[in-house]
């Protein structure tokens, strides 16, 4: 369940005519460069009124990417997989296998025109589909994307599930979120996650939540329907 859903920052986020957002899932593994070349023509179409806004999930195959915040000293292993750098905000994050990535374009115009609002509403999304699995996360001040507590005998840590790195253009959301559903954690070794050193990163499955990349897309999407509005289920563009 969406954290306070009626709050007004929320809920101008939904479409005034309630348009719907075509709803994209992709089989197999999709070449980044590829997909960001399709986010920027998709962006540049819906802002021009000639596209339908878009919730594109897929997985990658393993990289790295290094958005405009990023730190070179913040990429430990530049040889272990492809390095891409993108206009999105951000610092290092890692996309591969059994990790759910949704790019989100959205445009702005018809959702309150609030750029705070539209990443608070992402932090929200996350934390309501992560919910369905009862799995308890939340945000913390000063750390970008959506967290976790962890305790044992003697211990207690907080590792980071869910990233979030987007970019705007004239008033269009793209880029957008990422969900460990099942990734290979060791993959985050060779580089320090969003410049964070502190703590860890985790996923659905390394909780005990086996989940697989259906059930996650299905919580996601119910997560995005309640928060943003309806979706209509569209064909992968390649």
């Amino acid at each position: 369940m969406l954290a306070d859903p009626l709050s007004p920052d929320l809920q101008k986020l939904r479409r005034d005519d309630d348009r719907p957002v075509e709803w994209v899932v992709s089989s197999g593994y999709v070449d980044y460069a590829q997909a960001e070349a399709f986010m920027e023509a998709r962006v540049a179409a819906i802002a021009s009124g000639e596209a339908a806004e878009m919730v594109w999930l897929l997985e990658h195959p393993p990289l790295y990417t290094a958005g405009v915040s990023a730190k070179d000293e913040d990429l430990l292993d530049a040889g272990r997989f492809p390095v891409h750098r993108t206009g999105r905000g951000g610092q290092f994050t890692y996309h591969g296998p059994g990790q759910r990535v949704a790019y989100v374009m959205l445009d702005l115009n018809r959702r309150g025109r609030d750029v705070r609002a539209f990443v608070r509403g992402l932090e929200q999304w996350l934390i309501a589909g992560l919910d369905r699995f009862g799995v308890k996360a939340d945000v913390r001040e000063g750390r970008v994307g959506v967290w976790v507590e962890r305790k044992g005998a003697g211990w207690a840590r907080e590792d980071k599930i869910a990233a979030i790195g987007v970019k705007v253009r004239k008033w269009v959301s793209f880029h957008g979120v990422s969900l460990n559903v099942e990734p290979d954690l060791d993959h985050f070794g060779g580089i320090v996650p969003c410049g964070i050193q502190e703590h860890g990163v985790t996923s659905l499955v390394d909780l005990g939540v086996l989940a697989t990349m259906d059930e996650a897309d299905a919580a996601l999407k119910t997560g995005f329907v309640d928060l943003f509005g309806p979706v209509v289920e569209t064909p992968p563009p390649f």
